[in-house]
């Protein structure tokens, strides 16, 4: 089963009418043969004055003051683009807001942080919540392998994210069976030291072995789960070379084909997700998720070969 030609083309124009600026601009550097400027124009735009992000970057919070998590989430934009420049304004900025100390507590930076209680937010990120997401990894993790990746070698920054991510890795190595979001935190910290060629500066391929572990074990096999909060294939494995496609190659399959079966009358799909309150605010997050999950999702569909040629 394939996504045909003008199922795409339904996607495609949905895309130009509901997504933001930046969602737009991704879906045209990876689908339309977009540039990479355009991209981080609008991705800069969520960028305070301290090199931080907010302002519902991350579509759950609309606090427009610097996060740790909007900054892990303009990261996982950059590494998205394979982004190498790190003198690029935009990168200098995170490294500037991390170096800052902001927002930090010891030697992790906070998850939540309290503003997030003053604007429109899911539960999830009110400072009481007791969220599964809420971990010393996430967003710690990904920020320490933006670091690597980004920062001066020589620069006390580039010392105190080697320092954060060993520990950080040996507490993993210690304790692996974390759940999802906090996971793929620390599959993102490993992207980032093999992008940056610190391998041997960790146990790197015990830590690999023990996120593919971790992974197989959370994956929920049970497609009724997956409308809900569940952890589908899709979460961890992106491509077949993602660890443990080998191992689920069967249930990652079964999952596009129910991509593929799943869609709305618009041509694009649901949230499985919803707020408690903010009822006006959350009708315009969900557009802005859906644009990212259509992009999410037709990187997948592509990468496994799924939609037909055009």
């Amino acid at each position: 089963m394939k996504l045909l030609l003008e199922d795409y083309e339904v996607i495609r124009r949905w895309m130009y009418r509901n997504a933001r600026p930046l969602d737009l601009a991704r879906w045209k550097f990876h689908f339309e043969k977009g540039g990479i400027p355009p991209v981080l124009e609008a991705l800069s735009a969520y960028q305070n004055e301290d090199g931080g992000f907010g302002h519902a970057l991350e579509a759950d919070a609309w606090n427009p003051d610097s996060t740790p998590v909007m900054a892990a989430t303009a990261v996982e934009r950059l590494l998205e683009l394979e982004f190498e420049n790190g003198g690029h304004p935009v990168v200098q900025g995170i490294l500037k807001y991390l170096d800052s100390g902001a927002d930090m507590e010891d030697r992790t930076w906070r998850n939540v942080v309290a503003s997030n209680n003053d604007y429109p937010h899911a539960p999830w990120w009110h400072t009481d919540s007791n969220s599964t997401a809420r971990s010393i990894y996430n967003p710690t993790a990904i920020l320490a392998g933006f670091i690597l990746k980004y920062a001066d070698r020589d620069s006390a920054l580039y010392g105190r994210g080697m320092g954060i991510a060993r520990e950080l890795t040996d507490l993993f190595l210690q304790d692996p069976a974390l759940e999802m979001h906090p996971l793929r935190c620390v599959a993102t910290l490993l992207e980032c030291i093999a992008w940056a060629e610190l391998q041997e500066q960790f146990p790197y391929v015990s830590l690999k072995e023990a996120v593919k572990v971790q992974t197989i074990q959370l994956i929920s096999s049970d497609e009724g789960q997956w409308n809900g909060y569940s952890c589908r294939p899709s979460f961890f494995l992106k491509s077949p070379q993602s660890p443990g496609y080998a191992e689920l190659a069967g249930l990652m399959h079964q999952e596009l084909d129910h991509l593929l079966e799943t869609r709305n009358p618009e041509g694009v799909w649901n949230l499985t997700w919803t707020w408690a309150g903010y009822e006006r605010e959350f009708a315009i997050s969900e557009n802005w998720w859906k644009a990212h999950i259509v992009i999410e999702n037709m990187l997948l569909l592509r990468e496994f070969g799924r939609i037909a040629e055009h």
